[in-house]
C-alpha cells in the first residue's frame, strides 16, 4: 500500500521485530557530509507497481492501474543489486500494492540472497494464508497492514474498496498464524483521529508488532482531502496524545511525517529510541514503479532515473540530497534547537513554500516568531 511506505525498518537484532520503523544506521550530518554511525541502516522503499485493487482517496501515487514502462523483473533485481552496493539495508516492497506484482516472492528472494531486509507496505486484503507462509519463506521479515478505523464502513469509505477492512484483518490474522511479523498503519485525519488509542489497542489486541501512524501530506490525490488534514494545534494535541499512549503500551507507536514527535517526546520526558524526524535524502529514499528517484513520497522532485543512472550512484552524488544533508534549513526551522533532532517534514515545507523544501514546517508552532 501507498501511504504507508515512507519508513518500514526492522530490527534485524531479533527475529521477532519491533516494528517495520526507523532502525539501523543513524547519521550525523556535518557540512554536508554523512558520518555513519554503526548500528544503524539506510532505507529505501520501492514502489513496486502502480497496479492496485483499491483507489485511496490519500495515495500519493494515484495508484490503480498498472503504469507504462514499469520496471521488468530483470531491471528490478539490477536494482536491488545497486541498492545493497549502496549500503543499504533496509528494502520496502511497496505499491500501488506491492502483492499485485506477479514476481513479487521471486523479488523477495533475491533481497534476501543480498542480505537486504524485506519488508512490505500493503492494504494487507491479498493476504492469504499461503500469501503469508509465501513471503515468510522467500525472506520477508514484515508486513505494515492499513487499519484507518475501526469501523469498517469508514475504512472501506476511505479505501474506495468494500471489505477493506475485514481483509486487512483477515491478512493481520493469517500473518499472525504463520509467524509473520506485521504491524499496523494508520492514516490520521480530522475524521479519525479521535480512536488512534483505540486502535493501538486493537493492535496490541490482534497481535501486532507496533502502531505507525502517517499524517497527510497533500500530494497526489491526497491534495482533494488536504482539508481533512489536521492543523498545527491539532498535530501538537495528537503527538502529544501518541507519545502518552506509548507509555501504557508495550508494542511500538511512531509517528511518520510528524517528525515533531520527538521533540514533544523529549518535553515530556519520555524516552525513544529514535533518533532522527525527517529522513528524506539523508538515510532514506523512495523509487517508482518506473525507476524515478524521489528524496522521499511526498517530496515530489525527480532526482535522476535508474535506467539512466545507477541508484547507489546517484544516492551519492546527487545535488539535490547535498542539499537536504546540510540542514540549513530557513524559518522556523533553521533556528531551532531541535532542527538535528526533527528538521521539519521537508515534503509539507515544500508543498507549503512554493517548493522551498528548505524553509520551514508549516504545521509546527515551536520556535515561531
Amino acid at each position: 500500500m501507498r501511504m504507508m511506505i515512507r519508513k518500514i525498518i526492522v530490527n534485524i537484532s531479533s527475529t521477532p521485530f519491533r516494528g517495520l520503523s526507523f532502525f539501523g544506521r543513524q547519521e550525523n550530518l556535518s557540512g554536508g557530509r554523512i558520518i555513519r554511525r554503526e548500528g544503524f541502516n539506510l532505507i529505501v522503499s520501492w514502489n513496486t507497481t502502480n497496479a492496485c485493487n483499491m483507489y485511496c482517496a490519500h495515495c500519493y501515487r494515484d495508484a490503480g492501474c498498472k503504469a507504462q514502462e514499469e520496471l521488468s523483473t530483470a531491471e528490478a533485481k539490477e536494482l536491488l543489486n545497486q541498492i545493497a552496493r549502496a549500503g543499504f539495508k533496509i528494502m520496502i516492497f511497496s505499491g500501488g500494492e506491492p502483492l499485485m506484482r506477479p514476481d513479487i516472492l521471486e523479488l523477495v528472494e533475491h533481497a534476501t540472497r543480498l542480505k537486504l531486509i524485506a519488508v512490505f507496505g500493503t492494504n494487507g486484503t491479498l493476504i492469504t494464508r499461503q500469501m503469508a507462509r509465501d513471503l515468510k519463506a522467500a525472506g520477508a521479515k514484515g508486513m505494515g497492514i492499513s487499519l484507518d478505523s475501526l469501523d469498517a464502513t469508514k475504512h472501506d469509505k476511505f479505501r474506495s474498496f468494500a471489505g477493506a477492512w475485514q481483509g486487512a484483518v483477515d491478512g493481520m490474522k493469517n500473518c499472525f498464524e504463520v509467524g509473520l511479523p506485521f504491524q499496523i498503519h494508520t492514516t490520521v485525519m480530522d475524521w479519525n483521529q479521535h480512536e488512534l488509542e483505540a486502535i493501538t489497542d486493537f493492535a496490541v489486541e490482534i497481535g501486532a508488532k507496533a502502531h505507525h501512524f502517517f499524517f497527510l501530506v497533500p500530494t497526489g490525490r491526497a491534495a482533494t482531502i488536504e482539508e481533512e488534514s489536521l492543523r498545527a494545534e491539532g498535530y501538537e494535541n495528537v503527538l502529544t496524545r501518541i507519545m502518552r499512549k506509548q507509555q501504557e503500551v508495550s508494542i511500538e507507536l511512531k509517528p511518520t511525517c510528524a517528525p515533531q514527535f520527538l521533540r514533544i517526546a523529549d518535553q515530556l520526558g519520555i524516552k525513544t529510541r529514535f533518533k532522527r524526524g525527517c529522513l528524506a535524502g539523508l538515510s532514506y529514499c523512495i523509487i517508482s514503479p518506473r525507476g524515478k528517484v524521489q528524496p522521499c513520497a511526498y517530496l515530489n522532485m525527480e532526482l535522476g532515473d535508474v535506467r539512466e543512472i545507477p541508484f547507489d550512484e546517484l544516492w551519492r552524488t546527487n545535488k539535490i540530497l547535498k542539499t537536504l544533508r546540510t540542514l540549513e534549513y530557513s524559518g522556523n526551522c533553521g533556528g531551532c534547537r531541535y532542527k538535528n533532532k526533527c528538521g521539519g517534514c521537508r515534503a509539507r515545507a515544500a508543498c507549503y513554500n512554493g517548493g522551498d523544501f528548505m524553509s520551514g514546517e508549516p504545521w509546527c508552532n515551536f520556535n515561531r516568531q
